[in-house]
């Protein structure tokens, strides 16, 4: 069953989906046998153009609803700054590329399945509004200059 996101929500939900599809690229890629500096290069990308303007929304709008005390926020935390470290380490690029593409798909399944059904339970109009006045939905537009995952 579809989960029923808040309105102020669904432009972060839309960016989740853009992480997911990193995901499905990076294991494109290793099924194909790609040379992971070039599946780097396209995640370095990734990472610098969507997930960092990403979690600073997260962060500064969405979490602080529930507040940085809250044990779900807290995990939110603790994986956003874990990712971070996969995503800036220039050492073991496979191994960081394949903990990228289970850590990020499982981070963002318990964004939108846990945290953010509490958050939307708890949050005050006042609150939702701010998302939207500080969030304007990227227009995504893919790197194309190495679609190694087609």
């Amino acid at each position: 069953m579809p989960i029923k996101r808040n309105e102020y929500l669904k432009a972060i939900s839309r960016e989740h989906h853009h992480g997911l599809l990193l995901c499905w690229k990076i294991r494109t890629g290793f099924k194909k046998e790609v040379d992971p500096i070039r599946i780097k290069k396209y995640v370095d990308w990734f990472y610098e153009n969507h997930l960092i303007p990403h979690f600073e929304v997260e962060e500064k709008y969405i979490f602080t609803i529930l507040g940085n005390e809250h044990e779900l926020v807290k995990k939110a935390l603790t994986e956003h700054r874990r990712l971070i470290c996969l995503f800036e380490s220039k050492t073991d690029i496979l191994k960081n590329l394949t903990s990228i593409e289970v850590e990020l798909e499982s981070h963002i399944r318990f964004e939108e399945r846990v945290l953010f059904g509490e958050i939307q339970t708890i949050a005050t109009e006042e609150q939702l509004q701010l998302i939207k006045t500080n969030h304007s939905e990227e227009n995504f537009s893919d790197n194309v200059t190495d679609p190694f995952w087609l």
